[in-house]
């Protein structure tokens, strides 16, 4: 993403759209514990199993079809993510993702999806 242009142009569509997604995602994703040590948190958990979860539901197949796409949609997912580090790669979607998966996501994606059905 191309940075120092001024400020983004949002939508009031898209101002709504975020606030959406992302008190959804910190209602159902907040109560997970981060396994991982202080010093490799270079992204959050949170950013990490929303943009997982948002490629998935677009149907990536793999944690590199994971990366790929979030760096695709890195401008609107800056929106209503904090990604100071940019986009994770594949390797930290891997072990953030398999390492969380122990620590209940399953079942809050689960959660998640009910409500929306």
């Amino acid at each position: 993403m191309v940075k120092g242009f001024g400020p983004p142009v949002v939508r009031p569509q898209e101002v709504k759209e975020s606030k959406i997604l992302r008190h959804s995602v910190i209602q159902h994703f907040q109560a997970i514990e981060d396994p991982r040590v202080d010093r490799t948190k270079r992204h959050s958990l949170m950013a990490i199993i929303t943009i997982a979860v948002l490629a998935v539901l677009a149907g990536a197949d793999s944690f590199v079809a994971i990366e790929t796409a979030g760096i695709a949609k890195q401008a609107w997912l800056e929106k209503f993510l904090d990604l100071p580090n940019g986009t994770p790669s594949h390797d930290t979607f891997a072990l953030s993702v398999g390492s969380a998966r122990a620590w209940g996501v399953a079942g809050e994606l689960f959660e998640l999806g009910e409500q929306y059905q």
